[in-house]
């Protein structure tokens, strides 16, 4: 009966290390990678921003002059149709 009892508590021992390190373990590896990152400046922060926004307002520039271009198109083909 002991050895019954002695098993079982055993068994739910390693479950619950098991269950443990299943949710410590990956928090205890993401803080080790978390070490490792190399995080930018604060200039280096800036200037990549601004980046990013010039880089979106040209591309908006091209796709709105692009759209203009096509509706403009579309319109010149529909009345050409029209006509006949």
């Amino acid at each position: 009966m002991t050895v019954v009892k002695d098993k079982d508590k055993e068994s739910q021992n390693a479950l619950a290390r098991a269950f443990q390190n299943a949710i410590v373990q990956p928090l205890r590896e993401s803080r080790a990678e978390m070490r490792k990152v190399v995080w930018p400046t604060r200039e280096e922060t800036i200037r990549l921003t601004v980046v990013v926004i010039l880089l979106s307002a040209v591309m908006s520039a091209i796709l709105f002059a692009a759209d203009a271009l096509f509706s403009w198109l579309l319109l010149l083909l529909q009345n050409a149709v029209a006509t006949l």
